[in-house]
């Protein structure tokens, strides 16, 4: 490919709409541009790099015994209503209707058409195990598009589903593919950590997400260096406290009631009453599928709501509005507090709360706390359960060494679900004795854009773009610095010509640019190997060969470039490839 042939414009301005690097980078590296909100087109260098990461992903999941097929990506209403999903998945998802009024969906995920398909040609035990997946295009109205193609409304992902008699073959199912994303996420050359997560609308049990280590990233997750723990906070279970022994020479004075007149928020009553925050106790109403219920943190903690909704089994959970709080504590916001509200409504503790002593709570009273209170003596909750959020620096719950903490970006994603779908929509087999079974589930994706995004974050800097060999648009470019030269372009033209021989993906720039123009698109695009043919050096039969990740130079003989260039092509990528 020749730089004046290729459809790359790029720009030397960052675009304002650009908040982190890799949003910038592809933006100004010229490989993709924004049509609408959170929907962009890939030309010709992002849509190599796309390639890229694909042919990582089909080798991977092919190694794995995986079979590649191709769904639809309009979506019948009907067999997302026998799995309850229709309702469920919310405004997220793009609904329209065809021309004889029949509801469809642009599909957001393939779980129920990808059933049915199965359920609809496998009869047989003999028929199982399977793991089929695709590449395509998902359609998500996010409410808040942002970061580029990190979170958009149009993404490429693979998306991979196994199909087993029992419980023992999902488990291997499930192994080929962890196995398997490792591998992957090895060869695209990032820093990734698989962490336990919560499994949100899909479900499941089980479930892992593979996360980039990213300071842009949207999630936040904990992890033991001690024992390898590693989690979602979404999901991360905090070390359960030790029990509360009671000190048998302590004088309580009990429980009381105190004015706090307008201090309604953690920092004005710990402020005002001179204590600290872990000994004051918030009590959130929710409501629960349409039914209020209290849950209890210390003051000093962040309530966890998707560990509070897997312990109220719910499906919707939303904080209440001020008139429902009113309703069921008496007292406005502020002031609502656990003592004497169980008989109004359900309490969930967190574990954690349960073993404060000397609680300060709301009196659910206006301008009024209580100070004093003890779980068990003057009030008791329904369930008690871990519902707060995991930090940096708590005890890791399983080998109570000290937690780290880091944020990441969601790149890959296993669930194990069972029967959830297979059951709805009827996918059964017929066992050696004629007995019929639900088949058994799991569900495998990874997000290819976002993964691009992923690797720029972690591989760039102030100039552009670090590649991985393994996902480079081009692997090296062949730069002319003057091009009215015959000398530099005849011997651009030999190099560039055997470097195509030798399989290396090349760039000749024959633009008849300045060499400080070159060497910034260069640098921008990101290409990782350079080969400068300048005056400086041409004399000798020499060109510098150099590398964008560090640096390096050494002159090679013209003779000896394209097999110097294919050594160093080679090396890096088996160094990135897993053993």
């Amino acid at each position: 490919m020749r730089m004046s042939q290729m459809f790359a414009p790029t720009l030397r301005e960052v675009p304002s709409e650009a908040d982190i690097p890799s949003h910038q980078l592809m933006l100004r590296a010229g490989m993709v541009r924004k049509t609408v909100s959170g929907v962009y087109s890939y030309l010709h260098l992002g849509c190599r790099v796309v390639r890229k990461v694909e042919k990582i992903v089909r080798e991977e999941m092919d190694r794995q015994g995986a079979q590649e097929v191709l769904m639809p990506a309009i979506q019948s209403a009907d067999i997302w209503r026998e799995t309850g999903r229709w309702d469920d998945y919310g405004s997220e998802m793009f609904r329209l209707k065809d021309r004889n009024g029949r509801e469809m969906c642009l599909g957001p995920t393939h779980e129920e058409i990808i059933t049915v398909t199965v359920r609809d040609e496998i009869r047989s035990y003999r028929q199982l195990p399977k793991i089929l997946y695709q590449i395509q295009t998902k359609y998500r109205d996010e409410i808040r598009p942002r970061f580029g193609v990190m979170r958009s409304r149009e993404f490429i992902m693979k998306d991979a589903y196994s199909f087993d008699r029992d419980n023992e073959g999902l488990d291997r199912s499930y192994e080929k593919m962890y196995e398997a994303y490792c591998r992957v996420f090895s060869r695209c050359g990032v820093d990734y950590r698989v962490v336990e997560a919560d499994a949100g609308a899909i479900g499941g049990s089980q479930n892992h997400e593979f996360m980039v280590v990213s300071e842009v990233g949207e999630d936040a997750l904990v992890f033991c260096d001690a024992c390898g723990y590693a989690a979602n906070v979404e999901r991360a279970e905090s070390a359960k406290p030790a029990e509360r022994v009671a000190d048998t020479e302590k004088v309580r004075t009990g429980i009381r009631k105190i004015s706090t007149p307008g201090m309604r928020t953690i920092e004005e009553v710990t402020g005002y009453l001179k204590v600290e925050p872990r000994v004051l106790l918030k009590t959130l109403v929710y409501v629960a599928d349409g039914t209020p219920v209290a849950a209890i943190v210390r003051g000093d903690r962040d309530l966890n709501e998707a560990k509070l909704k897997r312990v109220l089994g719910c499906r919707e959970l939303e904080l209440a509005t001020p008139e429902v709080i009113e309703r069921v504590s008496g007292a406005p916001v502020g002031f609502t507090g656990p003592v004497g509200l169980r008989e109004r409504i359900k309490i969930v503790a967190d574990w954690e709360a349960t073993v404060v002593e000397d609680a300060v709570v709301g009196a659910n009273a206006v301008d009024a706390h209580l100070v004093g209170a003890e779980y068990g003596v003057d009030y008791t909750a329904d369930i008690v359960a871990d519902i707060r959020n995991v930090v940096a620096g708590d005890a890791c719950p399983r080998c109570g060494a000290e937690l780290c903490g880091a944020r990441g970006v969601e790149v890959g994603h296993l669930f194990k679900l069972g029967t959830k779908y297979s059951s709805a929509l009827g996918a059964k087999y017929l066992d050696e004795g004629g007995v019929e079974h639900p088949i058994i589930m799991g569900c495998y994706g990874i997000g290819i854009t976002r993964t691009v995004a992923s690797v720029i974050e972690e591989h760039h800097d102030d100039d552009g773009i670090i590649w991985p060999m393994s996902v480079a648009p081009y692997q090296a470019v062949v730069m002319p610095l003057n091009t009215s030269e015959s000398a530099q372009v005849e011997a651009a033209e030999r190099i560039y010509s055997e470097l195509c021989k030798h399989g290396v993906e090349a760039v000749m720039d024959d633009r008849d640019e300045r060499p400080g123009v070159k060497f910034k698109d260069a640098d921008l695009i990101g290409f990782p190997i350079r080969v400068i043919v300048g005056p400086k050096h041409l004399g000798d039969g020499e060109v510098e060969v150099s590398m964008r990740r560090d640096g390096t130079v050494e002159l090679v003989k013209i003779e000896n470039v394209a097999v110097r260039v294919k050594e160093i092509v080679d090396r890096e990528l088996a160094a990135l490839m897993p053993e």
